[in-house]
């Protein structure tokens, strides 16, 4: 069980942006996921790369790590975060047919790089979206979530495999 209270409101109950100051720097890792769902066809067209707009996961797969280095700008109280590494691998999954996202990404900071990894990985399947919404506009993306997190003073976190 976790601390219940929220980080981001002072004492008088106003947002504001949580001071790591006097956090320890350690080396923090999160994972996150989600997968978006699509028409066989469409999905045959992003793997085959024959799409109008050329290699749609590789344009994905650079979105997501761009708009992990942006985090601090999207989310107001996020802190910004010299990140060291951001890994984004889909994997085709043609029995669902869907495309699923998983992003790792690492720093060595006084915050973690949860955030991080969870806007990375919306973005890269919004990408996936946006890119093949003229084939397919019923797309759906869904189960975005944090798979894993380690580093800093609440240590390691693991998803339960059921959710």
């Amino acid at each position: 069980m976790t601390d219940s209270t929220l980080t981001h409101f002072d004492p008088a109950g106003q947002a504001h942006m949580v001071d790591v100051g006097a956090k320890a720097e350690t080396a923090r890792i999160a994972r996150a996921a989600g997968s978006i769902f699509m028409r066989p066809e469409t999905l045959s067209l992003i793997r085959s790369g024959s799409s109008k707009k050329g290699d749609v996961l590789g344009i994905a797969r650079i979105a997501a790590i761009q708009a992990s280095k942006r985090t601090g700008d999207l989310i107001p109280l996020c802190h910004p975060i010299a990140l060291t590494r951001v890994a984004a691998d889909f994997t085709i999954d043609e029995q669902q047919s869907a495309i699923h996202c998983e992003v790792t990404a690492e720093c060595f900071g006084r915050t973690g790089v949860e955030m991080e990894a969870l806007t990375a990985t919306s973005v890269g399947l919004l990408t996936i979206y946006d890119m093949a919404k003229a084939v397919d506009r019923g797309m759906r993306i869904e189960n975005i979530r944090l798979l894993e997190k380690s580093g800093g003073k609440s240590g390691h976190w693991l998803a339960e495999q059921s959710r």
